[in-house]
């Protein structure tokens, strides 16, 4: 059995992708809220607005390319089991070859129907335009969790992090929960490094790696491969 790997990734990590986060925007796009297009309550008032918004990042995803540190979490597969649990709601793991990714946040280059949420179909396109819609007729949305909406697979996230052998955390603040609790669900005997540039808040028992996550991450991976 290969010692398992958890690796938990927040906006950090897509930023040096070229990826606006939430708190690069500063709180809205255009004259918006980002919680009037980020939001069920935004979506009920003006569903063509919260699409505009999605397409535009969804066409930002499909520009960006995956960085070092993504690459470097996808070679740790070659020695370990590794798991990416990620906040993040773009595909830069799973282009940089990572092949077990979870995401607590859903997918933006998916759709789900409105009215059958189980229904989820993978996006041919860029967009998701007013009039596209299910099988049964119903309006297509970004397959994406937003303010107010149960996370997804916690369940299974939460038993990854308790059988991990090492826990690595990238790129997050720590402050989007419930997802940032999940840190707190390493076994006390797990190798555990935080990273960040800016590091408000240490999680207990975690050690800190500072820096950009793409400069600091590949020499912890080529360290635990070695």
């Amino acid at each position: 059995m290969k010692d398992k790997i958890v690796v938990f990734t927040g906006a950090g990590v897509s930023a040096e992708s070229g990826l606006k986060t939430f708190r690069d925007m500063g709180g809205l796009w255009h004259q918006y809220r980002l919680e009037e297009v980020a939001s069920p309550q935004g979506w009920q008032r003006d569903p063509a607005t919260v699409l505009r918004f999605y397409n535009e990042r969804r066409k930002a995803v499909l520009a960006a390319r995956p960085n070092a540190a993504h690459r470097a979490i996808a070679r740790l597969e070659e020695k370990y089991e590794v798991v990416v649990i990620t906040q993040n709601i773009d595909d830069l793991h799973e282009r940089a070859g990572s092949s077990q990714v979870v995401h607590v946040h859903g997918e933006i280059l998916k759709a789900r129907s409105t009215a059958l949420p189980e229904r989820i179909y993978p996006l041919k396109g860029p967009t998701i335009e007013l009039g596209d819609r299910c099988e049964r007729g119903s309006q297509l949305r970004p397959d994406v969790v937003w303010f107010g909406e149960a996370v997804r697979y916690m369940d299974e996230a939460e038993t990854h992090f308790s059988t991990a052998a090492k826990v690595l955390a990238i790129g997050t603040s720590l402050s989007v929960y419930p997802a940032a609790g999940l840190v707190a669900h390493a076994p006390f005997s797990a190798e555990r490094w935080f990273v960040s540039p800016e590091p408000q808040e240490i999680p207990h028992g975690y050690r800190l790696l500072e820096g950009n996550a793409a400069a600091v991450v590949p020499p912890l991976v080529e360290q635990w491969l070695g």
